[in-house]
């Protein structure tokens, strides 16, 4: 178990959802949150429904100034949380050019720009804690998810190479892939989605997550062991199955 009082944590991606409950949930323990994203607004409003301090720093994400600027004055943290996202179904039959760019640069190119910003300052203290949101359709080709897979499959290799890089020092890198969860994102979804998360549960599973050791957390456990044991099917039966 963390002790998390009077410890200081960025998250970014902070103003709805799932970054919204885990803000709560650092708070409630004792943690200074440091919020951002694009809304101002969304951000301040949060900031004043927490318990304990909060401070807002406005960024984009898509904008490497912007990113160096919120890193400045943020300066030096105990922990960055990244879970700036958006979402489009998508299908490669109908491939909108504008939202499959935005899908790579806020769920994957932004997590580059902000690790870059973070990381250098958390090794010369030889102290920091990054989590990554990945997602369980990273782990193999879906339909209907061109963009946001692959995204987030990056993302997933980005928190496997930096914890192979640093996971004997001071800075512990740790992954966490949901499934399904209840957002403004999930509502676009015109399918049945299995083993659907609200915010807070989800935000519940990756503090918990936060609190250990390990390195990657994959949740609904059931549910992601269907994306796990598809990894060793053979192409064929694959996407006959997902088909």
């Amino acid at each position: 178990m963390n002790e998390w009082t009077g410890k200081t944590y960025w998250l970014i991606g902070a103003s709805e959802g799932l970054g919204r409950a885990l803000a709560h949930q650092l708070s409630r323990v004792g943690c200074k949150v440091i919020l951002s994203a694009r809304s101002e607004d969304r951000l301040n409003e949060l900031a004043d429904e927490l318990p304990g301090e909060a401070q807002v720093v406005p960024l984009d994400v898509t904008d490497a100034d912007s990113v160096a600027q919120a890193a400045q004055v943020v300066g030096d943290v105990d922990g960055m949380v990244y879970l700036a996202g958006v979402y489009w179904p998508m299908d490669a039959k109908q491939v909108d050019a504008e939202k499959l760019a935005t899908m790579g640069e806020i769920n994957f190119i932004g997590a580059l720009r902000c690790v870059g910003q973070v990381l250098p300052r958390m090794i010369a203290r030889d102290h920091g804690h990054l989590v990554l949101t990945g997602s369980l359709s990273g782990f193999r080709g879906l339909p209907g998810a061109v963009g946001y897979g692959a995204s987030k499959a990056g993302v997933m290799s980005l928190a496997e190479t930096l914890h192979a890089d640093i996971r004997r020092t001071g800075v512990r890198v740790q992954l966490v892939n949901p499934g399904f969860i209840k957002t403004r994102l999930t509502d676009k979804n015109d399918f049945k989605m299995p083993f659907l998360m609200t915010p807070d549960e989800a935000a519940r599973e990756i503090f918990e997550h936060m609190n250990g050791r390990s390195f990657a957390r994959n949740f609904p456990t059931l549910f992601s062991w269907v994306f796990r044991l598809s990894r060793f099917l053979p192409d064929s039966l694959y996407y006959r199955i997902v088909g």
